[in-house]
């Protein structure tokens, strides 16, 4: 899986939930609440103050390391 800035948190979350630390370590505890799924990797980082480049750049070496 290619992840993007653009990608929707559920969608990253379906493809493999063992990212679900990467989230809830900067502060993203809501992953179980509907709307959080549906919200784009960027969006959530700015409502949570941090840097969606640098969790979009540790999902992609995840999902890299797993091929």
């Amino acid at each position: 899986m290619q992840v993007t800035k653009e990608s929707i948190i559920g969608d990253v979350l379906d493809a493999d939930f063992n990212v679900a630390p990467f989230f809830l370590e900067i502060g993203m505890h809501c992953l179980g609440c509907p709307a959080s799924r549906g919200e784009s990797i960027e969006e959530a980082c700015s409502v949570h103050g941090t840097d969606p480049d640098a969790l979009v750049e540790k999902l992609n070496a995840y999902f890299e390391s797993k091929k």
